[in-house]
């Protein structure tokens, strides 16, 4: 593969996505073909349209991704999606409390500090120091 392809397919792959991730890129320099290979699960599991509309795949993922206990950051990115695509945070916040029963306190504390890192919520402070 040249540095040309590679450009190419990573263009191609942020402007079908509207991003790519630190590991895209490394992949994308370091094992082209695994990418490629990596990519087209994902198309068929999530970026390409199906039954499932992109506001209700970016909740499963932001929930998958929580019970996984995934890098904030990564859950985060999904947050927004999330957003993006019309969730609500109250929705996207009543996902990630599914969680907690499933996957237990500290996947839920995972996911609720990328989703804090994202919506900015407000906060109740106790009127004792």
């Amino acid at each position: 593969m040249t540095d040309i392809e590679k450009q190419t397919y990573i263009d191609k792959m942020y402007k079908e996505r509207g991003y790519v991730l630190d590991f895209h890129k490394v992949m994308c320099a370091e094992d082209f073909e695994f990418l490629k290979a990596y990519n087209t699960l994902i198309q068929a599991e999530y970026t390409n349209p199906r039954t499932l509309d992109a506001k209700t795949k970016e909740l499963i993922y932001t929930v998958s991704l929580t019970a996984v206990k995934a890098n904030v950051d990564y859950i985060a990115n999904h947050v927004k999606l999330a957003l993006k695509y019309g969730c609500t945070k109250k929705e996207i916040l009543e996902a990630l409390e599914i969680c907690l029963s499933a996957a237990g306190v500290p996947a839920f504390v995972n996911g609720l500090e990328a989703w804090k890192k994202v919506v900015n919520p407000e906060r109740i402070e106790p009127s004792q120091p």
